[in-house]
């Protein structure tokens, strides 16, 4: 999936280098991740700010910049960093990272902190998606597939991506389901409430299988491709961009060292990208040894379960009802957002 032409972001100033603590005033010290023109790409800013300013204050953001992976992961799952307030994330909870939104739920069951109020011992421990639930979402994606099938041209984020997480989520009209990981006597997860973000992420999985016609047949062969192609394109092209804690102690990074009480906005998109964790980092490469899923969500997440079960089973759909599916003539899709990030429109050919 390619991104917009990148305009209006300012050149590193090569005055500041990496190496130099991060002490003392709030220096403004590399590009803002406000600068217009950020949004059109921020993978180029993105790649100024691993490479010269690791770890800076971007005054108009009011927030420090972590941008290298081994740093980001630090800032997501050291104890020395909590939500913020306004944050979904309660202290102590897990940061909201991909489709997650922070319950402490969430957390894998060593990992879980203690937050006040009574602790349960006994959480259930991940698994599948329920069968009722599965159904649920083949069906929806099956009749919104049929419904594009016999067009001359469709927009998949508009008439499919959009309608799928909508479609396999049960509302409060709809007799209450429980997911893995809400806990007992609770209904669907908070979480999976929230469908914009799994739209996103649908959206920028169907953009890159769509862009590689090779894997495209070959998910066509063998169908349980499409779990390492979903977790390669949330960390090509993840939903949610950046990610807000607060340091409740100095923490020291690779760029520097942070002050207590800091604010931090974690670059997830950063991150996913840096050369120094992943081999060709730009390359959409489902097929990579050093694939990984931490920046994914946790595992246990109900929006987590649900968005790679929409991306399998979406997919599924579209290939069974099109065989020749395939971008609309001179179509081209562009990732757009900062915060959060997809294609608008997926112009496609049903075939």
């Amino acid at each position: 999936m390619q991104a917009d032409a990148p305009e209006g972001i300012p050149a590193a100033e090569r005055g500041r280098r990496t190496g130099r603590p991060a002490r003392g005033p709030r220096p403004s010290t590399g590009p803002s991740l406000l600068a217009p023109g950020a949004a059109h790409d921020p993978y180029r800013l993105y790649r100024v700010l691993r490479e010269e300013y690791p770890l800076s204050y971007d005054a108009p953001l009011g927030a420090w910049l972590v941008s290298r992976y081994g740093d980001v992961a630090t800032a997501l799952t050291d104890p020395r960093f909590a939500g913020l307030p306004h944050d979904t994330a309660p202290r102590g909870g897990p940061a909201p990272l991909g489709l997650c939104h922070g319950s402490p739920l969430c957390a894998p069951r060593k990992h879980r902190t203690p937050a006040p109020g009574p602790v349960h011992h006994h959480m259930p421990d991940p698994g599948p998606v329920p069968r009722h639930m599965a159904a649920r979402i083949e069906r929806t994606a099956y009749v919104l597939a049929r419904r594009i099938v016999g067009r001359q041209q469709a927009d998949l984020v508009e008439e499919f991506c959009r309608w799928l997480p909508v479609g396999a989520t049960p509302d409060a009209s709809v007799r209450p389901h429980r997911l893995p990981g809400a806990g007992t006597g609770t209904t669907a997860a908070p979480c999976t409430r929230h469908t914009g973000l799994r739209e996103r992420a649908l959206a920028s999985f169907l953009a890159n299988v769509l862009d590689a016609p090779d894997l495209l047949a070959a998910l066509r062969i063998e169908p349980a491709l499409a779990d390492r192609a979903w977790t390669e394109s949330l960390r090509r092209d993840p939903p949610v961009q950046v990610v807000l804690r607060r340091t409740v102690t100095e923490v020291a990074l690779s760029g520097g060292t942070l002050p207590a009480g800091a604010d931090v906005a974690c670059l997830i998109g950063s991150a996913g990208r840096d050369p120094e964790r992943f081999a060709a980092p730009d390359l959409f490469d489902p097929f990579r040894r050093d694939q990984g899923r931490s920046l994914t969500g946790p595992a246990s997440c109900p929006a987590v379960l649900l968005g790679r079960l929409e991306a399998r089973q979406g997919l599924g759909a579209l290939l069974d009802a099109m065989p020749r599916l395939r971008w609309a003539d001179g179509f081209r899709p562009a990732g757009t957002g900062l915060l959060t990030r997809g294609p608008r429109a997926l112009l496609v050919k049903p075939g």
